[in-house]
């Protein structure tokens, strides 16, 4: 099996991203609100599919009972994610990190937006990745970036998924892990009937939920 070794970019003190949960940024209050960054650039279908991941978001943090601040982190991601998706490719450019260079905008728009967000001061280490990767997927995601990966997916808009899709979103709760390796494994044949790339993330990502799944 190709195993793949890639960096962290905002996963660098687990301390400071505790203390950053405990008081969200106000960028982050705002967009669990539905209150967009000044910079986004999302079109009204955008907008509307990005409410409907926080609906689904907060829909699933109530589940498993996730206190109020947490429902915020949670509502805010699903708004973020797709805050520069329907920016320009090479506007995009500037703010990606390395690895990412050459790609297309469908992927490069995740880690625009967390870049901005890493420079207006937003230090939440787990939400940064989240919305960076929430397109190819990241082997070091915890439960919200598996959620965000699933719901961006999954949420009822997407209504080619029929009730398969209807299906994998009411057993999210209880068994988000097996979620996720098969939304991965749907995003991944996708890709490679259209003879694309995978992204070294999303090669880590597929590796580490195998090993998961056998482990």
């Amino acid at each position: 099996m190709l195993s793949v070794v890639t960096p962290r970019l905002y996963r660098l003190d687990p301390l400071a991203e505790v203390d950053d949960r405990m008081a969200p940024h106000p960028t982050v209050t705002a967009a669990a609100g539905g209150r967009l960054p000044d910079w986004a650039v999302a079109g009204t279908r955008r907008r509307e599919h990005m409410a409907r991941v926080a609906d689904l978001l907060e829909s699933w943090a109530l589940q498993w009972g996730l206190d109020e601040g947490e429902r915020v982190r949670w509502r805010a991601v699903g708004f973020l994610h797709d805050a520069l998706r329907d920016e320009p490719l090479s506007s995009l450019l500037p703010l990606a990190p390395a690895d990412f260079g050459g790609l297309s905008d469908a992927l490069l728009h995740g880690p625009a937006a967390a870049e901005r967000l890493r420079t207006e001061g937003v230090a939440d280490a787990e939400l940064l990745d989240a919305v960076a990767f929430h397109t190819v997927g990241d082997p070091g995601f915890g439960r919200l970036g598996r959620a965000l990966y699933v719901a961006d997916f999954l949420e009822p808009g997407r209504t080619f998924l029929g009730e398969w899709g209807k299906s994998l979103r009411s057993r999210v709760p209880g068994a988000l892990d097996e979620v996720v390796l098969e939304v991965a494994r749907a995003r991944i044949a996708h890709i490679l009937d259209h003879k694309a790339a995978l992204h070294p993330r999303t090669i880590a990502f597929w590796n580490a939920l195998v090993e998961e799944c056998h482990g």
